[in-house]
């Protein structure tokens, strides 16, 4: 465990994420409560064995194989903090609908905020996309207007495996025009 304001102040840095029409279309649920995170390991879980059993195809099972990863989430539980980023689809105001624009590109940009946030604080991340993340809408009571976008574990470095990841050369990512 540490202090929450270190997680106070990664999701302010968050919150500095352009948006457009400057609407801010996000909420960050931050979980440190052990029943509330046991909740929603068990909830992944399910999802995620539901996945690898019957909706993930073959290619999809061999692109997994060399991260080591399965249906099974501990991290969720002994993570000290989880945070969720919420999309705002759209705000309610006086029984009213305002709709938010290039949602899904603030929400993208703000996530990207956050996991640098993390990293500079010396911390470590993430990112879990359990599908469908309905589940958290639930488990944490959200309103209508909110869609779950992102599940990150945050906590200090511990001893794992960690996957032997090649990058992409820098000319097969980049192409310079001029």
């Amino acid at each position: 465990p540490f202090d929450i304001s270190i997680i106070e102040n990664i999701i302010k840095t968050a919150s500095t994420a352009p948006s457009g029409a400057h609407k801010q279309p996000w909420t960050f649920c931050v979980v440190s409560h052990l029943a509330i995170k046991k909740q929603i390991r068990e909830a992944a879980e399910k999802e995620e064995k539901e996945s690898y059993e019957k909706r993930m195809g073959e290619e999809w099972l061999n692109d997994l194989k060399p991260l080591g990863t399965d249906w099974n989430k501990p991290f969720l539980e002994t993570a000290p903090y989880l945070i969720i980023v919420f999309k705002r689809v759209y705000e309610m105001e006086e029984g009213h609908k305002h709709q938010n624009y290039y949602v899904q590109e603030s929400i993208g940009i703000a996530c990207g905020f956050l996991l640098a946030a993390i990293h500079e604080a010396g911390l470590v991340a993430l990112t879990h996309t359990p599908s469908p993340m309905n589940f958290l809408s639930s488990i944490l009571n959200r309103p209508e207007n909110e869609r779950p976008f992102l599940l990150i574990p945050v906590g200090k470095p511990v001893e794992t495996m960690v996957p032997d990841l090649k990058r992409k050369n820098l000319e097969d990512v980049m192409v310079v025009y001029g």
